[in-house]
């Protein structure tokens, strides 16, 4: 890979190309070499320049992409719903909108994995579970994510974070949780 000389050693050769220019007398061949040295340190130049641009624009999609990667992280993986609903709650909708915006930057796929209380039945909660799940997946749809991109799964109630009765354990159970 050719490297390109840095903006001053550019601006170097072409100061020295055009004090040649200037310091040469009537010799032909001396005019010619000193105007092709001075042509080449102008596309030098240019071509460092362009470069340096390049990187500077590589520099801030980078810091971007961390941006996103770290908003999605603080927003968390885990969704929460209330009893018997599959209604998203505005919180959710938010850390929803980090995870968008950073999938929005690449073609990465999520699994949504929707998960209920012990309270009713298995199929019941199965269903319920499902139902959380696309409503996640919707919300994802309809703000840009394509949904091939996008699985889903119930896992009902055989799969608690928080074991026993009473709704302190019952709240945390019922989520989606999105995994990459």
């Amino acid at each position: 890979m050719n490297q390109l000389p840095s903006p001053g050693k550019a601006l170097t050769l072409l100061f020295t190309a055009a004090f040649l220019v200037a310091c040469s007398g009537s010799d032909t061949k001396e005019d010619e070499a000193a105007a092709e040295a001075a042509r080449q340190a102008e596309v030098a130049a240019a071509e460092a320049a362009r470069e340096a641009e390049r990187r500077a624009v590589e520099e801030v999609a980078a810091a971007e992409q961390r941006e996103l990667e770290q908003a999605a992280m603080a927003a968390g993986t885990v969704f929460y719903f209330d009893f018997d609903s599959s209604v998203l709650k505005p919180e959710a909708q938010q850390a929803l909108d980090a995870h968008i915006a950073l999938l929005r930057t690449s073609d990465e796929s999520v699994r949504l994995e929707g998960h209920t209380d012990e309270r009713g039945t298995r199929d019941y909660n199965m269903a319920l579970g499902e139902r959380r799940a696309n409503a996640v997946r919707d919300y994802m749809v309809v703000n840009g994510i394509a949904s091939y991109r996008i699985e889903t799964i119930s896992y009902g109630e055989e799969k608690p974070v928080a074991y026993g009765s009473g709704e302190a354990n019952w709240s945390q159970n019922r989520r989606v949780e999105l995994v990459k």
